[in-house]
């Protein structure tokens, strides 16, 4: 496969690999390296790439993999999560503090989910994977999936409703 043939493959959810990588890490620089090492490792298997039905699947399960890895290597137990897209252009001062105060308090309630929920809120809520693709990504049956996505929306909305009825909590 030539490069501009490869590239053209993966450069359309590059992205969603490094904000995978990011979620799951806990620096940027982190998530930069674990995407280029995906991007080596994809590169160096795109002689096979034809062979994969989802090659965008595959490599969002390359990094999740990776990523995890990584993580037990080091033994970390402290996941900063990060949620950079959110941006609004036009609304006040007061607007913008009381956004960025409520992202930050979705990334403290996501900080405290089980890893598994973590992992599919941020694949269906933030990165729009159907269902099918999360199932296959994490080695899960779709219920399974369905499951760990509602309980995680569920835990974000109970202590986020918790945090506004009772000030900070």
């Amino acid at each position: 496969m030539q490069q501009a043939e490869f590239l053209k493959i993966v450069t359309p959810f590059q992205d969603k690999l490094y904000r995978l990588a990011k979620r799951l890490l806990v620096s940027r620089e982190e998530a930069e390296d674990a995407t280029q090492e995906i991007l080596l490792k994809l590169w160096s298997k795109s002689k096979k790439m034809g062979t994969y039905n989802n090659v965008e699947a595959f490599a969002m399960t390359m990094t999740k993999n990776f990523c995890l890895d990584r993580l037990k290597s080091r033994q970390a137990s402290n996941l900063k999560l990060v949620h950079s897209n959110y941006r609004e252009n036009d609304s006040s001062l007061q607007k913008k503090i009381e956004a960025n105060d409520s992202v930050s308090w979705v990334q403290k309630i996501m900080e405290e989910l089980p890893e598994q929920q973590k992992m599919v809120l941020q694949l269906r809520d933030i990165e729009a994977y159907d269902y099918d693709e999360i199932s296959e990504m994490l080695e899960m049956k779709p219920t399974a999936v369905r499951v760990a996505l509602s309980r995680a929306r569920k835990t974000v909305r109970e202590k986020l409703i918790q945090k506004h009825n009772y000030g900070i909590g």
